[in-house]
């Protein structure tokens, strides 16, 4: 029996026993048993065994493609690299040390790592504390100690720079036993950070926007439990903003600030604040069902654009990001680290004494150089564009070259100006700044220089004045003007479902682009899209492959309608006329489970037969029970005429959309107040189907 193994087998040897097989250095990472209580009191079961293996055996470089081959909750939660941007963005020096509470298997303690002098992690597993060793096994500043935060905490340093409670603080009650144990959680972490130091707090927003649209609250996976303040209870609780600000002054906390982690803060692609909130049209990935099936009750996008409008973002947003202490500078973050590795940058928004900037920062070495030459893509656009009317914003190289810089412009996007024209259905207005903008990207096209991404959100207008305010793709080569137009067109409508009632072939006019050299353009951007990705999956590709579903509850009520229009009874009555609509009646509440009918049917004496629609589709019908009076009717073709084929006695096939049995009842002894009871078996079958089933039933007889 391994060592791994104890954790979960204490079995039969004593706390000492287990303690002393279990390895107190990983790597270059001590580990600290000193509070561990022998066991693991919670576990994953046999993901956490994967988790171990693949850390054990694969570099970090392999993890995208582990993840993709896996099609794992799991293992995408825990290896992606996109867990890290929740904290990367922060002012995290090389000489701070930094406090990890419920640090798992490491995604966060890895970002952590990068950019602090030292990190000091509590965890309650051993196995996930070692699945965290293991990946970071090459940081000789890391230190684990594994046990109950409790027991661990008098123990702990008070001269921490930052303390961080990444999907953590919500759990409080379950470290906390006491009548406050949120308040009192965060006054024991007040305790170990300097005075100038910061407390991060990542957790979901129990009035998050994901949670009304229909996705399952995160720690019980039922629908609407936060919503409805966790009736049925649990381990976990999460809080509105209001509520944490509730929990902060009672603590006696005054300086802190907000920020909107999007679409959440497990994945978060761009992080928000006060100072720098989104835009209507911003909000577009809401697709957040990677652990588990969710509904979609609304179009998140338009109800985040309302919400936005009307400033209630804060209120809405699945996540916060709560930073207790001295703001930070960074405003915005946004994350392009979804990308090849020479390409993976963020954006941020940092606000300095000299004003707003826009900084674009290379993420790892291999995209140094592609941040640098923007400087000189800056400079090679100014000089195509010179006269034009369309202005360039200038990129500052960074003294230590690390960074480009940007002044923070002004205005909105001509996505945004397009949208608004959409939105008034006016085309004339859509139509006039689709011309300016083709005019002006035009402009020069002799020159062998050409921004591959002049999209329309990367165009700021502000008056009178066009600014380009992104240029990550520009080339020293010739692209036709016409092909940067409609690959603007082409992302425009892809993005947006309103989009769609664009003319497009009318676009495609204006450019001059014919249908076949619009495929051709199709292509490239494909070809483009896995040039910058480095062939790697999409999340939403990674979502789908997981397979997760996502249900709508409206084509569920349609589908289940239209179902039980084709399941329902029809019955008629011949008096002697023949059979019609005026003489008849649908029969309801009459299936006993999926399958199996129980029908009375009342008829007075006058009736000579008695015609019984089983559906409204090709179907197989067994009836089980035909009885008159109390009397059986005998299942003989003198008392039961059908359309479909006879496969038994009782047992019919139809093969169309309206099947009948006929009851000759003239041929039975009645009275006055007549009831015929029906049981029988129903099974709706393609119409295709059921054309088989008789062709066969047809050979054989």
């Amino acid at each position: 029996m391994g060592a791994e193994e104890q954790i979960r087998k204490p079995i039969h040897l004593t706390q000492e026993e287990v303690l002393a097989r279990l390895p107190e250095k990983i790597g270059d990472i001590d580990l600290d048993y000193t509070c561990y209580p022998g066991r693991d009191l919670y576990s994953d079961g046999a993901i956490e065994d994967e988790l171990l293996s693949i850390v054990k055996d694969a570099a970090h470089v392999e993890y995208p493609s582990i993840i993709e081959n896996r099609k794992s909750w799991p293992v995408l939660y825990h290896l992606s690299s996109l867990r890290g941007n929740i904290v990367e963005w922060l002012p995290i020096k090389p000489g701070d040390k930094v406090l990890e509470i419920g640090s798992g298997c490491g995604a966060i303690t890895e970002t952590l790592a990068r950019k602090a002098g030292s990190v000091t992690c509590v965890d309650l597993s051993a196995k996930r504390s070692h699945i965290n060793a293991h990946r970071n096994h090459n940081r000789d500043n890391i230190k684990i100690h594994v046990g109950n935060f409790s027991d661990i905490e008098p123990s702990l340093p008070d001269d921490f720079d930052f303390a961080c409670m990444i999907g953590v603080f919500e759990y409080g009650q379950s470290y906390i036993h006491t009548k406050t144990p949120y308040e009192d959680f965060l006054k024991i972490m007040l305790k170990h950070v300097k005075n100038n130091g910061c407390i991060v707090i990542a957790i979901e927003n129990k009035l998050g926007l994901k949670y009304w649209a229909g996705c399952k609250e995160d720690h019980l996976g039922t629908y609407f439990s936060g919503l409805e303040g966790y009736p049925e209870g649990g381990s976990a609780r999460t809080f509105t903003r209001t509520g944490l600000e509730r929990i902060f002054k009672a603590c006696g906390v005054e300086e802190y600030s907000f920020y909107y982690p999007y679409p959440d803060y497990k994945f978060p692609t761009v992080i928000y604040s006060d100072r720098r909130l989104p835009g209507p049209g911003e909000l577009t990935n809401n697709m957040c069902n990677f652990d588990r099936d969710r509904m979609l009750l609304f179009n998140e996008k338009y109800v985040f654009d309302s919400i936005v409008q009307d400033g209630l973002f804060a209120a809405f947003s699945n996540s916060y990001l709560a930073v207790i202490g001295k703001q930070p500078q960074v405003s915005y973050v946004k994350y392009s680290n979804d990308r090849a590795p020479q390409y993976a940058l963020k954006t941020e928004v940092v606000e300095t004494p000299e004003g707003r900037r826009v900084r674009k920062i290379p993420l790892n070495e291999e995209a140094a150089g592609h941040v640098r030459g923007m400087k000189r893509s800056c400079e090679l656009l100014k000089e195509r564009y010179e006269g034009s009317g369309l202005s360039v914003n200038e990129c500052i190289l960074s003294e230590n070259k690390e960074y480009v810089e940007f002044p923070f412009e002004e205005g909105a996007t001509l996505e945004t100006l397009l949208d608004e024209c959409l939105s008034k259905d006016d085309m004339e207005g859509f139509y006039q700044l689709f011309d300016k903008y083709y005019e002006l990207i035009s402009y020069g096209e002799d020159k062998r220089v050409s921004n591959y991404d002049l999209t329309f959100p990367n165009i700021l207008i502000n008056g009178d004045k066009w600014t380009v305010i992104d240029y990550e793709w520009t080339m020293k080569k010739h692209v036709p003007a016409k092909e940067i137009a409609f690959r603007a067109v082409y992302c425009y409508i892809l993005e947006e479902e309103k989009r769609n009632k664009l003319n497009l072939d009318l676009l495609l006019d204006k450019i001059g682009v014919s249908q076949q050299t619009a495929e051709e353009y199709r292509q490239k951007e494909k070809r483009f899209q896995r040039l910058v990705t480095g062939k790697r999956k999409s999340m939403g590709e990674i979502r789908d492959s997981i397979g997760n579903r996502c249900y709508n509850p409206q084509a569920l009520i349609e589908q289940d309608y239209q179902r039980k229009i084709k399941r329902r009874i029809q019955i008629f009555y011949d008096r002697g006329n023949g059979f019609g609509e005026e003489d008849s009646l649908y029969m309801y509440e009459i299936y006993k489970d999926e399958n199996s009918i129980a029908a009375e049917i009342p008829m007075d004496g006058n009736v000579e037969a008695l015609r019984i629609d089983p559906a409204e589709s090709a179907c197989m019908v067994k009836i089980t029970e035909l009885v008159l009076n109390k009397t059986e009717i005998p299942l003989k073709k003198k008392y039961i005429e059908t359309n479909g084929r006879v496969v038994k006695a009782g047992c019919y096939v139809f093969d169309t959309p309206d099947p009948n049995i006929i009851i000759h009842v003239s041929q039975l002894s009645r009275v006055n107040k007549n009831t015929v009871s029906i049981q029988m078996e129903l099974s709706l079958v393609p119409l295709d189907m059921a054309q088989d089933v008789m062709d066969a039933v047809k050979k054989m007889f």
